[in-house]
């Protein structure tokens, strides 16, 4: 557990010494803060025009605000996520401080997990930033808490099933853009699996929508606490960590 504190306050400090971290926050606060506004200017314009029509059914804050705001966040997270992790173990084998950490008295284990919780850790640094946004809605409204702080769940769960997969790929490069780019491309391919449900129903079909990250996550974007999509996204961040053991592990025996 020491060591991998060690690995982890290195590697997130890495984070924050270099512009990285201050640029992905700059970035998704702009983003975010601009889908904020759309969705609530969205909100009081159908409100306005529902009073008018003299239609008295209040309109639901979490419906029309919260829960596009959290899928539009999953899909920022697609673009965050290779920039997190494209350097993690590429820029290691770049500089040759692979060597160092390779023969250190360090667990490869230790290694893995202390640099996918700073990964974690900054990916929910940035998605936080989102919550001073969502301060105004309380002060003007009354949304609903709870399924935020499930949504919120959701979208670190998420993250963190990418980020394991991102680390995986970045233990196979020493290029970081190949590392980033790759890690892009998979987490693409994940997120839009499910697309096949809108045209084929076989058997295979429904095996690739129950991959897609997309179907794990809109229950959670809706509030809902489903343990099959928390047992998914455990399953996907054990198996990403796994494949990056053993990547080390082949770079431990070539060594």
């Amino acid at each position: 557990m020491r060591n991998t504190w060690a690995i982890y306050r290195k590697e997130l400090k890495s984070y924050f010494a270099s512009p990285i971290a201050y640029l992905l926050m700059a970035a998704f606060a702009l983003i975010f803060g601009y889908f904020f506004y759309a969705a609530t200017a969205i909100f009081v314009t159908r409100g306005m025009e529902s009073q008018m029509m003299g239609r008295g059914m209040p309109m639901d804050m979490n419906e029309w605000v919260i829960r596009p705001l959290l899928m539009n966040v999953s899909v920022i997270a697609l673009f965050l996520i290779p920039m997190i992790t494209m350097r993690l173990f590429a820029e290691e084998k770049r500089s040759g401080t692979i060597e160092l950490l390779m023969t250190s008295p360090v667990r490869d284990v230790e290694i893995i997990a202390g640099k996918w919780l700073a990964a974690e850790t900054l990916l929910a640094s940035i998605l936080g930033i989102s919550a001073l946004n969502l301060i105004f809605l309380f002060i003007h409204g009354q949304p609903d808490w709870r399924p935020i702080l499930i949504g919120y769940l959701g979208l670190l769960l998420q993250g963190g099933a990418l980020l394991a997969i991102g680390a995986f790929i970045s233990t196979t490069t020493r290029n970081q853009i190949i590392a980033g780019g790759a890690t892009f491309a998979a987490c693409l391919l994940l997120w839009i699996l499910d697309w096949v449900s809108s045209y084929e129903t076989a058997a295979w079909a429904k095996v690739m929508t129950y991959l897609s990250v997309v179907t794990h996550f809109e229950p959670f974007s809706k509030g809902i606490l489903d343990t099959k999509d928390v047992v998914f996204y455990l399953s996907v961040i054990f198996l990403g960590l796994f494949l990056t053991a053993r990547s080390m592990e082949s770079l431990r025996w070539r060594a």
